[in-house]
Order: C-alpha cells, then structure tokens, then sequence
C-alpha cells in the first residue's frame, strides 16, 4: 500500500472518530461547565499521554518543536474543545455540526502557511466551494439560531485548522500520537489544576450520559482520533486528506439524529451533501 493510500485510510479513521466529539459534547454540557468539561478532557488524556510516552520511553522534543506543540496544544487541546463546548450551550450539536464543513479551508491555507504546501487553483475553488455552501446556510440559519453560538464555532475551525497545520508538519519528525501526547503533556500541569479549582461541587448529580460524553470526548476525541489524523495528514498531504472533514457533518448529523433524537431538517442534509460533492474534485486536484 502507498503512503498516499494509507493517509487516507487513516484521514478517514480519524473523521470516524471524531464525527462523535460534538454530539458527545452536547451531551456533556447538559451537566457539566463548558470549562470544567475542557480542562477535564484534556486532563484525562493528558495522564493517559504521559503513560504512553513512559512506557515506549520516547525521546524528549528539541527545544525548537516546543512552540509549535503549544500551538497544536491552545488548538486543539484547549481553544476548539472549550469553544465548541461554549458553542453547543447556545445550539444544537447538529447545527455546529455543519461547520466542520469550514475546517478542510481552513486546514489547507494553514497547510499552504505552515505546511509548504502548494495545491493546484482548481483544488482551492472546489474547496472554496464546499465552504461557501457551508457559509451560506450559517448565513440563513445562524442568526436566527444563535449568532453567539455560530461565531464561537467559526473561531473553533479557525484555531483547530491552525492546530492540525502545525501537528502534521511535526507528525513528520515525531510520529502522530507523539505529537498530540506531547502536547497534551505539555498542558497537563495547568489542565489539572483548572480541573480541581472547577469541579463541579455535586458530582453525585451528574448524570450517566454526561459521564459517557466526558469519556469519549477524553479518550477518543482528545486522543485516539488525534493518532490517527496526524498520521494521516502527515503520509496523505494536510491539504488533500484535510478535505475528508467535508464528510464528518454527514456521519455527525447521522449521529446527532440517531442518539440524541436532535432534528435534522432538509437544508442541513442539502448543506451536507454539497460540501461531500466538492471532497471528489477537491482531492483530484489537492497536489
């Protein structure tokens, strides 16, 4: 199998993965503190990280990868989970949902910027034109829904595309599970403290599905999603297996209507589908 090949497979494992993170939130945050639900998470994975790193005795990063795993970690570990938590407070997890559409843009301009990368125009309109349907239906249907919630999503993608950016050049030199457990380690001191200083006082009123959202979005989406997509980004191309995203509204709505009995209207389905339409050309043309 080619490396091409194997990026994608492992592009698309990681999407599967995280197509359960916002629905999994949304769940979360019926209980828990958009907050506490953050620095938990990342305190969960962060311990188990750190075991990971002990037991196969990886080396240290080099003082130079030390910025850019603070970049992947106030991205990905900190800045999307806390503000898509926020988000979800003021909508469904099947309207955030629908800009994850945003995030294959947004991962190859910082592919291009970070990464070097250089994907042909044809590439850039097809991938432009997934994001303007994306963009239309916020346009139509945020305002209405919750504009505080559609703009903290909006700034999610942005710092998320920035955070995948930059742990896929590293997942070049480290590996990609080194690369998300070193930057969970890296804000595992602060991570605890902030979950002590905010946990909930009556842990005994959360309820069960609360507690199964925080697992997941501990173990697999802060985690075990990240080992996947890393390695992903790294063997396919981070602008190219980027726009397998555009296919994460499709298995997250599913998710959305299936668990959580959430409604998903017709213009959610259009949105969806035309962003997945646009994943064919745009990965025709990503190099």
């Amino acid at each position: 199998m080619d490396k091409t090949t194997s990026g994608w497979i492992y592009g698309m494992t990681g999407v599967l993965i995280f197509s359960g993170s916002l629905p999994a939130t949304r769940v979360a945050v019926m209980d828990f503190d958009p907050v506490f639900l953050t620095v938990a998470r990342a305190a969960i994975a962060g311990i188990l990280a750190l075991c990971l790193l002990l037991a196969f005795r990886e080396k240290r990063p080099v003082r130079s990868d030390i910025i850019p795993l603070a970049v992947v970690a106030l991205g990905c570990v900190v800045g999307f989970p806390l503000l898509t938590a926020l988000a979800l407070k003021h909508v469904t997890s099947a309207h955030s949902i629908v800009f994850i559409g945003l995030l294959p843009l947004a991962t190859a301009i910082f592919g291009v910027l970070r990464g070097g990368e250089r994907p042909r125009p044809a590439f850039w309109l097809f991938s432009a034109i997934g994001s303007a349907i994306v963009c239309g239906y916020a346009l139509a249907q945020g305002i209405s829904a919750s504009p505080v919630g559609d703009l903290l999503m909006l700034a999610a993608i942005l710092v998320c595309g920035l955070g995948y950016a930059e742990g896929a050049v590293l997942s070049r030199r480290l590996g990609g599970w080194q690369v998300i457990s070193w930057a969970l380690v890296l804000s595992l001191p602060v991570m605890i403290a902030l979950c002590l200083f905010t946990m909930p006082q009556a842990i005994g009123g959360i309820g069960e599905p609360a507690w199964i959202g925080l697992i997941y979005v501990s173990l697999f989406s802060m985690l075990i999603g990240f080992v996947f997509w890393y390695r992903g980004l790294a063997q396919g191309g981070i602008a190219a297996v980027g726009q397998l995203q555009l296919l994460q509204p499709f298995f997250g709505l599913a998710l959305a209507a299936t668990l959580l009995k959430e409604s998903v209207s017709w213009s959610m389905l259009a949105v969806t589908l035309g962003v997945v339409c646009c994943v064919v050309g745009a990965k025709k043309f990503a190099r």
